[in-house]
């Protein structure tokens, strides 16, 4: 569903300060550097005339289309690896042009040209990325389709391996989360992307019913000979976790398990919360806008107003039966309440948490923790075959 948002409420840094703060990410290899050449991103990040809309957009797209021009003669020369680098760092460019969320026009084409860069990396990965979509019974001004890429493993044998159904948050979407999915597909899981509602190319918008996207995807699953629809596992990442939570509770017949990582519960989704987490240092510009946009807003009005709706407590999910659910965030993230894991340890069916220092999504050893424990509930081959 994509969607253009008019510019409000945007609080932009000054160009030194978005200059520092990009420095430091990519140093740190943090979102949104998730796989980028560092030494162009760095060309780049010094290089940047401004970080209104369009200065943006248009810089990090001349860097993509310098890529896209070096993958196009690859390609004419026959050189399939140098060709698959090349568009994978163009989209990478496109990405950081609508990063990170398409509200202006300029955005809005970035966005689109991030993903027809990111086709042209699915056909030439040395495993292809397979493109789906699945038909969507939507409501009035909905979408029909939920697009999805499916990536089996990298590690041979796996003919009909687990599934871990992957998405991110308000800004890392499919595309992205399909880099994050790299570890899995070594050990032997297939990984499906998707968007999480409001975001990317989701057919509905956030609410309280918005999991019936995925209602359809099961379907899908359970007609694949390839996969394996008896060991599935959610995995939502940031904001997404709060949908991978979710689906522990109302579809936990058609999961093996599931994992929340950094997102909220219902401490999150509360108006004090908002008011002191709508600067948080985890974002350079626009968190607010981005935040409103899931329920087509653009304010931090539009967006309080709507996001208690989202509580799990409310709604008396927590206290539902779930499937085997992992929940992992950092202790002191700034942008969605790390005290929603004690809260959710709380209700319901015993869960397992694991806190990690930091802020957001936490630091060190955490997607090979989450990998190990998904691992040992799905039992998929590893490089040895085991």
């Amino acid at each position: 569903m994509t969607q253009e948002v008019p510019l409000s409420e945007v609080d932009a840094p000054s160009l030194p300060e978005a200059k520092s703060w990009l420095r430091a990410h990519l140093a740190q290899r943090r979102n949104p550097f998730n796989a980028i050449d560092e030494a162009a991103a760095s060309r780049h990040i010094e290089t940047l005339p401004g970080v209104d809309p369009v200065r943006w957009a248009e810089h990090w797209l001349d860097g993509a289309a310098e890529f896209a021009a070096a993958a196009e003669k690859a390609e004419v020369d026959g050189d399939r690896g140098t060709a698959l680098e090349n568009w994978w760092q163009a989209y990478q460019f496109a990405f950081l042009g609508r990063y990170p969320s398409p509200i202006h026009p300029a955005k809005l084409a970035a966005y689109d040209l991030a993903r027809t860069y990111f086709a042209r990396v699915c056909e030439l990965e040395a495993t292809p990325v397979e493109r789906v979509s699945v038909p969507f019974d939507g409501r009035e001004g909905e979408g029909d389709t939920v697009s999805l890429l499916v990536a089996r493993p990298s590690v041979p044998g796996a003919a009909r391996p687990p599934v871990v159904l992957m998405w991110g948050g308000i800004d890392v979407w499919k595309e992205e989360s399909y880099a994050r999915g790299r570890l899995l597909r070594e050990r032997g899981f297939a990984t499906v992307h998707i968007d999480k509602p409001g975001v990317g190319q989701s057919p509905v918008l956030a609410g309280v019913d918005a999991e019936r996207q995925w209602d359809p995807v099961f379907d899908w699953l359970r007609s694949r000979n390839d996969l394996d629809a008896d060991r599935v596992a959610a995995f939502g990442l940031s904001f997404g976790g709060y949908w991978a939570t979710k689906l522990a509770h109302t579809h936990r017949e058609q999961l093996t398990a599931a994992v929340n990582w950094g997102g909220g519960i219902h401490l999150t989704f509360q108006p004090e919360w908002q008011e002191k987490s709508r600067n948080a240092s985890s974002y350079l510009m626009d968190l607010m806008p981005a935040r409103a946009r899931i329920f087509g807003g653009t304010t931090f009005a539009d967006y309080v107003a709507r996001c208690p709706e989202l509580s799990l407590l409310d709604q008396g999910i927590l206290d539902l039966k779930s499937c085997p659910l992992l929940l992992v965030n950092g202790k002191e993230d700034l942008q969605n309440a790390s005290a929603d894991i004690h809260l959710a340890l709380e209700h319901g069916d015993p869960k397992t948490a694991r806190m990690f220092p930091g802020g957001h999504m936490g630091s060190g050893p955490v997607l090979p923790t989450i990998i190990d424990w998904l691992t040992d509930r799905l039992a998929p081959l590893t490089k040895e075959g085991n």
